[in-house]
């Protein structure tokens, strides 16, 4: 047999086409035979899959809160040494007031022993004695006056009648109207005071108003200035000079806390006696 004739009778290369549409639809029929369990599959992947962006985003959420609460802390710790700054120059002022009313208190309380040499320099100094004789000639004037007063009225007239007694009597009597009308030593204390507002809307103009408003005996008001205490709030420090035997810390509190539209408190920061 040829090769022609071979090729004749040989027809799988003619029936080619056929062949494919045989193998295509027995592997249609596998596939449509498979095709549930490859969806259930399919599916089951997409649930995972939509799980798994579920949790990234949670974990990022997460993030972005816990970063939130970590610039919140920040900001809140910069608040507080902001106001502990504050808080820490307020000592410091209220320190160097202290300091100061403590030096006047001391200048005060040494006073009269200075006055006597205060007036030396004034004085041409010739020598020692004659200084000293001149700078001390007004203490010896008073004592005199003193001594010539308390000679003027006689403590031991004569007993002889009734006359001298009834002028004795009258003499002691002028000796002490004369003595209980000279002026004692009043006690007088400087006090500095802190008054709080309610908030930083408080009209500061106001409750100082108010706060000088109070009047008394034996009261006087000194300097004022406004001191920051923190979150834009600030208090009112005063100085009084008050009479001990008049005022009290007690009244000046009870008087000033009245006004209680713009004070909330008052505090007695100093108390010196003068």
């Amino acid at each position: 047999m040829s090769s022609v004739d071979f090729l004749a009778q040989e027809k799988i290369w003619f029936d080619k086409p056929r062949y494919d549409e045989a193998e295509r639809r027995f592997y249609e029929r596998t596939d449509g035979s498979s095709q549930p369990t490859q969806d259930v599959g399919a599916n089951t992947i997409l649930q995972d899959i939509a799980r798994a962006r579920e949790n990234i985003q949670k974990s990022l959420a997460g993030t972005i809160s816990s970063a939130a609460d970590q610039g919140e802390i920040i900001c809140r710790i910069k608040s507080l040494e902001l106001e502990n700054h504050s808080l820490h120059k307020v000592v410091d002022d209220l320190r160097a007031a202290l300091s100061k009313l403590e030096c006047r208190v001391s200048v005060l309380e040494k006073s009269p022993a200075v006055v006597t040499p205060a007036t030396a320099p004034s004085v041409p100094y010739t020598n020692g004695a004659t200084v000293q004789q001149k700078t001390s000639a007004p203490v010896k004037n008073e004592e005199e006056e003193d001594d010539d007063d308390d000679d003027d009225i006689d403590l031991f007239g004569s007993d002889d009648d009734e006359d001298a007694e009834k002028l004795k009597e009258q003499r002691l009597k002028e000796y002490a109207e004369k003595k209980a009308k000279k002026p004692g030593i009043i006690a007088k204390s400087s006090i500095l005071l802190d008054v709080k507002p309610w908030d930083d809307e408080t009209d500061m103009v106001k409750l100082e108003e108010c706060v000088r408003s109070v009047v008394a005996d034996g009261l006087l008001w000194g300097t004022s200035k406004l001191v920051p205490v923190g979150y834009g709030i600030k208090k009112l420090q005063i100085a009084c000079v008050v009479e001990d035997d008049k005022v009290g810390t007690d009244m000046l509190e009870e008087e000033i806390t009245k006004f209680e539209d713009y004070i909330q408190s008052v505090d007695v920061a100093a108390f010196n006696k003068i």
